[in-house]
């Protein structure tokens, strides 16, 4: 068993087994997000990368997809010819329950890795093509290649990992208002989720500063756009949604109001207070809900699992709803009169008539933090609410009856430059939620890469690696909680990004996505 000071000083050696599947002391896998159970032993064990086939009796697009992807991924190196190695594994052979690919939240991740140490073919199995996935991911984070003797291998065979996920839904936000993201770079930023076995790519597609979401309802919408460039058509939302699929991730869209909302205004003005007081939306004007249910018919289809959006969440932010445009507006002062209104009954309105949209669409709303502290019980049962200012708010929302997913800004907000991925590692969502019942409407958490300074130049070493960090808190048990043994699978998982072409930023860095400080090696900076 090697240890991880070992792994350290044979890597500065440049010694290539540096980067095998070790163990620490305290016999972790290097494996990123940590399994559930596994066991390992003593034996090397071998693979052919010519010979070697992944087999399965599953008729799937989307696990044939990921056979190639992980056939790419896992066999990068010319390998030494005119040498027999054993003992040989000869394949993958995997097992799936069910080829119903339906992902939406709550969709069994589970799988079992058999690799025997007399060679032969390794077992996968799991329910579904999407626990399948993680375990082709897992098993490509095992097999190394070995430079010295031109040779893949799998380090201390025979293993046996039996892995399933925390929670269920384990995301990243990304911000595409502030700053456009091109098609291009987000599938990119889909794929490295998958490394790490994310799953909910939040899309936060528009917002004040941009509008860049086509509607062909409401087709001047995009009119609030930075330029004509920057723009999401239809069919590149499609292809996002599709392309997010083959690797087992959900794709939740944002639509923020009625705060957060002036890019509407520059093509349909009539949905705001005034020219020179943009937002909130006005909820006094039957456009404004026009407006968004005609995006709702678009992006769901008006039935569950259909539309644009197939996901049965979508989420409406609701955040930091700053009402005095509405009490400088003298139509909407007249109708907050003419209904007894205060703004914060109009703030409700706005609420409950954007959630029965989607509920009988067959979507659960939605909403920030906000939400909740204003209206607390009155809400609507479906609403899911979105932690992101107060941790401690997340107990009081599941006691509440009400799900919650967590975000809280001071740890798990990955535009915070100066927060640690030891802060993100620690940050536990059941903190304060002791009864079991109430746990269970957790649904889980993301991490938020918020616009205003990030495009497709600094995203990835902003996100990566300290999302890791969060990811691992999100699947593996709530007891695998030590920085110290977090921190050389860290190193390893941060290395494996950069050979996979995702340009992660040193573990170490004082500030997140700054560079290394001097010459070195990836492992050791």
């Amino acid at each position: 068993m090697r240890s991880a000071s070992a792994v350290a000083l044979l890597v500065a050696a440049v010694v290539a087994l540096a980067a095998l599947p070790s163990a620490d002391a305290a016999g972790q896998p290097y494996i990123v997000p940590l399994p559930r159970r596994w066991q390992y032993g003593n034996s090397t064990v071998y693979i052919d990368s010519q010979s070697f086939a992944f087999t399965t009796k599953t008729q799937s697009f989307i696990l044939g997809e990921g056979f190639n992807r992980y056939r790419s991924i896992i066999f990068q190196h010319a390998e030494a010819r005119g040498k027999t190695w054993a003992p040989l594994i000869t394949g993958l052979d995997v097992t799936v329950e069910s080829n119903d690919d339906t992902l939406q939240y709550g969709i069994d991740e589970s799988y079992e890795l058999i690799i025997p140490a007399q060679g032969g073919p390794a077992i996968l199995r799991s329910r579904n093509v999407y626990g399948a996935l993680r375990g082709l991911e897992t098993f490509s984070q095992i097999v190394m290649f070995n430079p010295v003797d031109h040779v893949y291998e799998v380090a201390h065979a025979p293993w046996n990992i039996e892995d399933a996920p925390r929670f269920s839904h384990r995301g990243l936000l990304v911000d595409t208002s502030r700053h456009f993201e091109p098609v291009p770079t987000l599938k990119a930023v889909i794929e490295s989720m998958s490394f790490a076995k994310l799953n909910v790519f939040h899309w936060h597609i528009v917002d004040t500063q941009s509008f860049p979401f086509e509607s062909r309802t409401y087709p001047d919408l995009w009119d609030g756009t930075f330029s004509l460039n920057e723009r999401y058509t239809q069919e590149d939302v499609m292809e996002i949604v599709e392309y997010a699929k083959l690797f087992g991730i959900r794709v939740m869209p944002e639509f923020d109001g009625p705060g957060h909302a002036a890019s509407w205004c520059t093509g349909y003005p009539g949905i705001c207070p005034s020219p020179s007081c943009l937002e909130p939306l006005d909820p006094s004007s039957p456009l404004t809900f026009q407006v968004i249910d005609g995006l709702l018919s678009e992006t769901s289809g008006n039935s569950r699992y259909a539309g644009l959006f197939p996901d049965d969440m979508i989420h409406f932010g609701g955040d930091e709803v700053d009402p005095t445009c509405w009490t400088q507006t003298p139509r909407i002062v007249n109708w907050m009169n003419s209904k007894n209104y205060t703004t914060d009954d109009a703030y409700m309105y706005f609420i409950e008539t954007v959630h029965s949209m989607a509920i009988k669409r067959g979507r659960n709303p939605v909403n920030w933090e906000e939400v909740f502290l204003h209206f607390g019980s009155s809400l609507d049962n479906d609403t899911i609410v979105h932690i992101w200012l107060n941790h401690d708010t997340l107990a009081q929302v599941v006691a509440a009856g009400y799900r919650g997913i967590l975000s809280n800004q001071d740890v798990w907000y990955l535009d915070h430059l100066g927060t640690t991925w030891q802060q993100f590692y620690l940050n536990e969502p059941h903190e304060g939620i002791d009864d079991p019942n109430q746990q269970k409407l957790v649904l889980g958490g993301e991490v938020c890469m918020w616009g205003e300074t990030v495009d497709t130049s600094d995203i990835f070493n902003t996100v990566w690696p300290r999302a890791a960090a969060a990811a691992e808190r999100l699947w593996s048990d709530r007891q695998v909680n030590s920085t110290n043994l977090f921190e050389p699978r860290l190193l390893n998982f941060r290395c494996l990004l950069n050979l996979r072409g995702v340009p992660a930023a040193p573990v170490e860095n004082a500030q997140a996505r700054t560079g290394p400080p001097g010459p070195g090696g990836c492992y050791v900076q």
